[in-house]
């Protein structure tokens, strides 16, 4: 069975069983938006049921492999990953299906099990959510780029997409921030994947921060 995630958070105590998981060449972070186009038979088949049971799917980091299953490869997948929930949904012809999901918890696979037509599932055990922290004056510079970011996407037609962020911006928390321009960044999969799993989010903003100073991005 499938364990149901009501709403955006996910009790203290809980642990998942037989958590369907996406592997991707992607990092998902809580609060974050993931857009997925699937087609594959097993994710088509996960989609609808999470979506017709309201039950989260986790999304792991490949580290060997594809994201589409070739005859004879092999999959693997980094042990701590986000649970997801469907966000938006559109099927526009059979065998298609778009969808925007939305972070919501870190976890750590217990075990894992693949199925016979390749699905994954896992045990997981949830991680604790980041602690707020307010950032530091040494480091606002970081939260005032990414606000412009925001306020020059605002201005983008609608026609041109989504919006690649969701509200409430939260611009006075260390996690957040950072989490954000990890989404944002041209980064390698698996630094995004380190900086992820940082427990601190201090510490994970002020490394953030490097990465745009270095860019330019911030002086």
């Amino acid at each position: 069975m499938i364990a149901a995630a009501t709403g955006l958070t996910v009790p203290a105590t809980l642990t998942l069983q037989s958590l369907p998981l996406f592997p991707l060449s992607a990092v998902l972070f809580p609060d974050g938006l993931l857009s997925l186009r699937i087609f594959e038979v097993r994710y088509l088949d996960m989609i609808s049921k999470c979506r017709k049971a309201g039950a989260p799917f986790g999304v792991v980091s490949l580290t060997q492999g594809s994201e589409v299953r070739q005859p004879g490869s092999q999959e693997a997948f980094s042990q701590v990953g986000t649970l997801a929930t469907i966000h938006d949904f559109e099927a526009p012809q059979p065998g298609l299906m778009l969808v925007r999901a939305s972070g919501v918890q870190r976890f750590r696979i217990t075990a894992s099990d693949q199925l016979k037509h390749g699905l994954w599932v896992a045990d997981v055990e949830r991680l604790p959510p980041d602690m707020t922290v307010a950032i530091p004056d040494d480091l606002r510079g970081t939260a005032e780029a990414l606000q412009r970011l925001i306020q020059s996407l605002q201005l983008k037609p609608e026609n041109q997409g989504p919006m690649p962020l969701l509200p409430p911006w939260r611009l006075d928390d260390c996690g957040w921030v950072a989490n954000r321009w990890c989404e944002l960044l041209p980064l390698p999969v698996a630094l995004k994947q380190r900086l992820m799993e940082l427990d601190n989010p201090l510490v994970r903003l002020e490394l953030v921060s490097d990465v745009l100073a270095r860019t330019g991005i911030t002086t």
